[in-house]
């Protein structure tokens, strides 16, 4: 490609500061490092660790410096690729991923976990594994949100970062592969490993719950029950796979003791995907004794949560999952597969379009509830 090895300029959403709307800006985008792959991004999202970043920093984040570029759910093409990267070419469909696999790592041999840490410490200061970040605007450097930075229109992503996918998949679609719907997904087939014929509930029915609603259907759960303060999402909760919503502001009694009740004794499994100490708490103690089981989806980094240790004394277990337990070079792929067999339901999660000059409206439907997921197509249409 004419760009190979030059600098790109390109518009890209820029957070200047915390609590800040985001600026399209003109930026320059460096050529990708040894073991580095430039990619045209062509579909992003707004998730809600983004608008928390943004928004709640020191609350419920660490934080992590500006300028930057958010965004990390996303899919696009293989521009360019640096030194002594052999998997991918230009014009590979890819997912760049917050969670790499090197697959040389203790970590990545084992099939205990999925959190390799191939420059994990520099991807969460936004900085690559020189520490430095090939997003400049205005001759300052430009931060990269978890390493991937996806509100621009070209970004560079360590090669242990990125899955290659099928190159018929709708990157408008499988975009949302990067991170919540996995997320989710994982959370109730590989975390919680629902079993068939189990009582499931889920908390929080963003994206993120949605997508566990899905999974625990897909592992047979005989009774999936969602749990939101925002009835607008039971419909959609409903024909993902739940048998019923509950909302907690419609009765006196905590959640927790209401679904104990319901269920004649507890869920088997209860997943929660807000990332609130008070919630993860109640989806702990919604669970049947002697054999319930709590995974943790729902992110925050700084807040602590407070655990009866007799519920544990009593049988229950508490886990947590991060990006669903996928090993995310090898699994993500498998998605895309799961999706265009059928076998697994994107479009119904995507609510909104828009353009990268609307970003921050995006951000303003998240906030208030209005959306699941909004499109954010990085180009002009033709």
């Amino acid at each position: 490609m004419t760009t190979n090895s030059q600098v790109i300029k390109c518009k890209a959403a820029v957070a200047w500061g915390p609590g800040r709307p985001l600026c399209i800006e003109e930026v320059e985008v460096a050529p990708p490092k040894a073991h580095e792959v430039r990619i045209k991004v062509i579909a992003t999202s707004v998730c809600h660790t983004d608008s928390e970043y943004l928004h709640q920093i020191n609350k419920a984040l660490k934080f992590r410096p500006f300028p930057s570029v958010l965004g990390h759910e996303a899919a696009g093409i293989v521009e360019s690729v640096g030194p002594e990267v052999g998997k991918f070419s230009p014009g590979d469909k890819v997912i760049p991923l917050f969670l790499p696999q090197c697959d040389e790592c203790e970590r990545c041999k084992s099939s205990k976990t999925n959190h390799c840490k191939k420059n994990w410490a520099n991807t969460q200061m936004g900085v690559l594994a020189d520490g430095t970040s090939r997003i400049s605007c205005m001759g300052q450097q430009v931060y990269q949100f978890l390493g991937v930075s996806s509100f621009s229109q070209y970004t560079v992503v360590p090669d242990t970062s990125l899955a290659k996918i099928r190159n018929d998949a709708p990157l408008d679609k499988v975009f949302l592969l990067g991170c919540g719907v996995s997320t989710g997904y994982g959370a109730a087939m590989n975390a919680a490993k629902v079993e068939k014929d189990s009582a499931c509930a889920v908390f929080g029915l963003g994206a993120v719950g949605l997508a566990a609603v899905m999974g625990c259907q897909a592992a047979g759960a005989r009774r999936i029950i969602g749990v939101d303060i925002n009835p607008d999402k039971f419909d959609k909760a409903k024909m993902l796979g739940a048998a019923e919503c509950v909302n907690p502001r419609d009765h006196v009694k905590p959640i927790q003791e209401v679904l104990v009740e319901m269920t004649h004794g507890g869920v088997d499994y209860a997943i929660e995907c807000v990332g609130s100490p008070a919630v993860m708490r109640a989806a702990l103690e919604s669970t049947r004794d002697a054999w319930g089981v709590c995974v943790i989806a729902g992110w925050t980094e700084t807040e602590e949560m407070n655990v009866l240790v007799e519920k544990l004394l009593m049988g229950r277990t508490l886990k947590g999952t991060y990006f669903g337990g996928l090993k995310s070079v090898r699994d993500v792929p498998k998605l895309v597969d799961a999706y265009m067999n059928k076998e697994l339901k994107l479009d119904e999660f995507i609510t909104h379009r828009l353009p990268l000059d609307q970003i921050n409206e995006a951000f303003d439907m998240l906030k208030r509830g209005e959306s699941i997921r909004a499109v954010i197509s990085l180009w002009p249409e033709d």
